[in-house]
């Protein structure tokens, strides 16, 4: 073996590594985050109470990552430190097209439901709370909701989540149900042919006079 190629070898891995770490933290320094609710809790002890802090915070790039995340601590600040940190762990992509859903859904977590349906330029974020927070930063700018059951910040937040994550664009139907993934998809092609035909027609009709 040539002396100092295994040094060469676990350099140029450490290399690599560290070039996937900065990946990772450039990616991370483009999430917002955003505080949904804080609650106080209280442990009975011996001694009498013992109180902490749980916080919710949902994180996102608004171009289709979308985490949520909760943390424990006895200080807010930290609690809430350390919900970031675990919804930057669980962030998923979803499917957005154009600003808004491709499709209704009905988001289910715990006994929270969420109705998700698309909407077109121009209606904005018809949503509050929870949910608002997690469509705003998903990416979502046009969307009508509606929270069924709760009201609970946590079921609600997790039951959009849900929702986002159950999408499917029309390529991955076709991809699921084995057909050829279309190259191009757009509701203007049948309108054109249709204004083709119409122009072809008016022609011949004008030949015949």
């Amino acid at each position: 073996m040539v002396p100092g190629k295994k040094d060469c070898v676990f350099k140029k891995g450490i290399g690599r590594l560290k070039n996937s770490e900065s990946l990772v933290m450039e990616k991370e320094e483009q999430l917002n985050d955003r505080l949904i609710a804080v609650n106080r809790v209280a442990k009975v002890v011996k001694g009498g109470r013992r109180f902490g802090f749980n916080a919710l915070v949902a994180v996102g790039d608004a171009a289709g990552s979308v985490g949520l995340g909760m943390g424990k601590a006895n200080d807010v600040s930290e609690a809430i430190r350390k919900a970031i940190e675990n919804a930057k762990r669980n962030c998923v992509h979803v499917s957005i097209i154009d600003g808004t859903i491709p499709h209704p859904v009905i988001g289910r977590f715990g006994a929270g439901k969420v109705v998700l349906r698309p909407a077109g330029q121009g209606t904005g974020v018809i949503a509050g709370g929870p949910v608002r927070a997690v469509l705003e930063l998903a990416g979502v700018h046009n969307i009508l909701t509606k929270c069924i059951g709760t009201t609970n910040a946590h079921n609600v937040a997790k039951a959009t989540l849900q929702g986002l994550i159950d999408l499917r664009s029309y390529n991955e139907f076709r991809r699921l149900r084995g057909l050829p993934v279309a190259q191009v998809h757009s509701e203007e092609a049948p309108k054109e042919q249709e204004q083709e035909q119409m122009s072809t027609t008016a022609e011949e009709h004008k030949k015949e006079g």
